[in-house]
């Protein structure tokens, strides 16, 4: 049997070298955690196949029902659409086993399969938080390039999903959707994702990405930028709009990473297994409409049961109650075989202060140990969503490194075990170190924080004791004064803005535009 060290090798795809000089890596495994028993994934799953097929959803739209109804699914008289048991349990056995996260550049594709697992970004939010003024203000196609960039620069966040949108343009879908994709483009040679609400526009974006990958058609072959959005508007009813992008992905065999987000106690039951039941269901009829349009096109299940403060009704994304139907959702997926996209990360808190702090890890530790693939700790995200925080990113990166070390764990094998070492030690110097094996593990054993404090009292007082949101400003305009990368090549830039209308001025994607 293959020993653990040649394992985590294989699944990293990476040499000796690296694995010697790194303390994490992506495609790390979790799973370990589970909050569910055997029986209950096992009543949850029988629970959400009996709503498919006795409730079914409501509003199926006519091109659906076109596909749909001759392979045996069921328009009741009620006008619900229900889903036979065995089509849903054709499409969990078919749904693809393995999802490639392209990249612009191929050096950065990702790969979701088991239990390995990567952190991206998400979100869609509305606004800014100023560091200045610590107020809001409306997000715009700059703020999601510049966070693209700094993005583009940290480790620890291996995909970018758009995390706000372009307010500037939200009067003018096409324009906005035109203009995010050309902003991640620009911004990264990461994975990238965003959301699209209107069908009409899959094609026109690829038609962009065509001209980038270098000719038509070419951007299918190696889909860098995936679509996702809510196909469902819970409970149990189809949402046209997304439902038709979902439907089109389907039909040309690229990822449409799928976000269903009852919430509890407001559009899901508040008992947080019937929660789990008709989010799964309504997430399963996502996956069944995929198979039944093109059974080889992936969807990422992103199943989302969100949490309601029933004080109020309001969505929270930051209690303990969140972080258990997540950690549930992704036992759920790695049972059943599907891969997972699972949220974490989503604090109250309105700024990155110490509320934000144990609310995002907390929740993002949990998901990451249950074995959720495609995680979405919400890097940069405050205010329940609602907002962005630049600097948090930063921050939230940090945090991500520490959860993939706790990940990892602890190896055990003749050499970690150290009899040797220590007897030599106990016999010899009584330390540890200058012991060669303390110096070959410093970087490979260990991760050390870059923008978390270790300094002591004194020297943290004397330098102005510094908050990590201070350090973490000051980073930022370092790394956004300084970076403007050059990936849509200058003539290709022109011939993408003659044929589309880019909003983002070329005087604001290189240094020295007095931005930052």
């Amino acid at each position: 049997m293959m020993n653990k060290k040649r394992l985590r090798r294989r699944q990293r795809g990476e040499g000796k070298e690296a694995t010697e000089t790194k303390p994490v890596w992506v495609g790390l495994m979790g799973g370990g955690y589970k909050p569910l028993a055997e029986a209950d994934l096992a009543q949850i799953y029988e629970t959400a196949l009996a709503v498919l097929a006795e409730i079914g959803l409501a509003e199926p739209i006519p091109a659906l029902l076109e596909v749909v109804l001759p392979r045996g699914c069921v328009l009741g008289e009620n006008g619900r659409l229900c889903f036979p048991r065995s089509l849903v349990e054709a499409a969990i056995a078919h749904s693809p086993k393995q999802i490639i996260y392209h990249a612009p550049n191929p050096n950065n594709d990702q790969v979701l399969d088991g239990n390995t697992m990567l952190f991206g970004t998400s979100g869609e939010g509305v606004t800014i938080l100023d560091y200045k003024t610590r107020r809001y203000r409306p997000s715009t196609l700059l703020d999601l390039y510049d966070a693209g960039r700094l993005v583009d620069q940290l480790e620890h966040i291996h995909t970018f999903g758009q995390p706000f949108i372009a307010s500037e343009f939200s009067h003018d879908l096409l324009t906005h959707d035109i203009n995010v994709a050309y902003a991640e483009l620009a911004a990264t040679n990461k994975p990238f994702h965003m959301g699209l609400g209107t069908a009409a526009h899959v094609d026109r974006i690829i038609a962009m990405f065509d001209l980038f990958a270098g000719g038509k058609g070419e951007f299918v072959k190696r889909p860098f930028c995936s679509f996702g959005g809510c196909p469902i508007v819970s409970p149990l009813t189809f949402a046209r709009d997304s439902l038709e992008v979902m439907m089109r992905c389907a039909e040309l065999g690229i990822t449409y990473d799928v976000a269903v987000a009852a919430q509890a106690g407001a559009t899901a039951p508040a008992a947080l297994a019937g929660c789990l039941v008709q989010t799964f269901a309504e997430t399963l009829a996502c996956l069944t409409v995929t198979y039944l349009i093109n059974p080889q096109a992936p969807m990422l299940f992103g199943m989302w049961p969100f949490i309601s403060d029933l004080r109020t009704g309001a969505f929270t994304g930051g209690g303990a109650e969140q972080t258990l139907v997540m950690a549930a959702t992704a036992q759920l997926c790695a049972h059943y075989g599907l891969v997972s996209s699972v949220a974490s990360g989503m604090t109250d808190a309105n700024m990155p202060d110490g509320q934000a702090g144990f609310e995002k890890g907390i929740s993002t530790v949990v998901a990451a140990l249950a074995g959720g693939n495609s995680i979405s700790p919400y890097p940069g995200a405050v205010g329940s969503l609602m907002g962005s925080s630049l600097e948090a990113f930063l921050i939230d990166n940090e945090m991500m490194g520490m959860v993939m070390r706790v990940v990892r764990g602890i190896e055990v094998d003749e050499s970690t075990l150290s009899f040797a070492v220590i007897r030599e030690t106990v016999n010899g110097p009584g330390h540890y170190l200058g012991n060669p094996q303390t110096i070959d593990l410093m970087k490979s054993e260990f991760l050390y924080p870059t923008l978390a404090d270790r300094r002591d009292t004194t020297t943290w007082e004397e330098a102005g004791s510094p908050t990590i949101y201070e350090r973490a400003h000051r980073r930022v305009r370092t790394m956004l004064r300084d970076y403007y990368p050059a990936y849509i090549a200058p003539e290709l830039d022109r011939q993408i803005r003659a044929q589309f209308d880019i909003r983002l001025p070329m005087e604001m994607m290189r240094v020295g535009n007095g931005r930052w």
